[in-house]
């Protein structure tokens, strides 16, 4: 693999939020979201997914609370409108409003010597949150290849964050280096969390109360259902979300999808695929076909839950 510097600041214009505000925000969210939004501190930040009642994930989010009665949550800005609607179809007498608010602020993704130049630790472990200030908050997030990266949120207009200029493209590669899925519309009802290891990343807790899909997705983690895992993959052609994963052994039945994936610099693709676990053990996996792109496997950056 070419050996690339992963170093500075990028717009993170894919990426939107939705603004949950209320004395009931948090408690709302936290009925509907996989993670625990009720006990959410101001020094943390929570990955969590929004399911549907079959625990299908249609939404993945990065969230914050910056004060108590107010939550941000970040998601692909592909999906937002979608998402905002169905989140407020439920609010029903909650004291909470939710609004698109992508235009109020300015979000940014920092890598490397970028975090110390902005007074951020690069050895915070992810999901801790920093506040800059009143206004602006760091998320640090899962590093890539090593290399600590951090999501730095702030009111639109807002001085851009200090680092030098880091190319867009080289981000989108390094979220899929990190393993950490962000949702969008095209694997949308694609996965339960677990698929796309969600509970080994911090993005479910199984001892909160109900939210829509729970019983599915508790019962395939203690039950022994869960057949496919996320895996990070090479591959020497493009690949995009969506498209179906195919092993040697069957040419005719997908064993999975692709559902993440960016260029990689140097040449070729990063993949994040979620597949049948057995279908790791027979190799010769392909994208979109049994003649596709060959995928090449290589190790997540965690553990997966079962292996801790």
């Amino acid at each position: 693999m070419t050996t690339v510097v992963l170093n500075g600041v990028t717009a993170l214009s894919h990426l939107g939020v939705i603004r949950a505000e209320g004395p009931d925000a948090a408690s709302f969210l936290h009925g509907q979201l996989t993670q625990d939004f009720a006990l959410l501190g101001a020094t943390e930040a929570r990955l969590a997914a929004l399911c549907t009642a079959k625990g299908r994930v249609i939404a993945s989010f990065v969230g914050i609370r910056p004060q108590p009665d107010l939550v941000l949550l970040v998601c692909s800005r592909d999906i937002l409108a979608a998402t905002l609607k169905r989140l407020s179809m439920y609010v029903l007498r909650a004291k909470a409003k939710l609004t698109d608010a992508t235009e109020q602020f300015a979000l940014h993704g920092l890598a490397g010597t970028a975090l110390a130049a902005n007074g951020l630790d690069a050895a915070a472990l992810p999901g801790q949150r920093t506040a800059i200030g009143e206004d602006i908050s760091a998320v640090s997030l899962y590093p890539a290849d090593g290399v600590p990266r951090a999501m730095w949120i702030a009111p639109a207009g807002s001085p851009v964050p200090a680092g030098s200029p880091l190319d867009a493209e080289l981000w989108q590669w390094s979220e899929v280096r990190s393993g950490i899925v962000t949702l969008t519309t095209p694997v949308i009802e694609a996965f339960v969390p677990q698929m796309i290891n969600y509970e080994s990343v911090g993005g479910v807790n199984f001892k909160k109360g109900c939210y829509p899909g729970q019983e599915i997705v508790a019962r395939s983690q203690f039950r022994g259902t869960l057949k496919r895992r996320t895996y990070l993959v090479q591959a020497d052609a493009p690949v995009s979300a969506g498209q179906e994963v195919f092993a040697a052994a069957d040419a005719e039945q997908p064993v999975g999808t692709v559902a993440q994936a960016a260029p990689a610099p140097g040449g070729g693709w990063a993949a994040l695929i979620s597949i049948q676990i057995s279908a790791l053990e027979t190799g010769g996996l392909h994208a979109g076909g049994a003649d596709g792109p060959a995928l090449t496997v290589e190790p997540l950056p965690y553990p997966l839950l079962e292996d801790i």
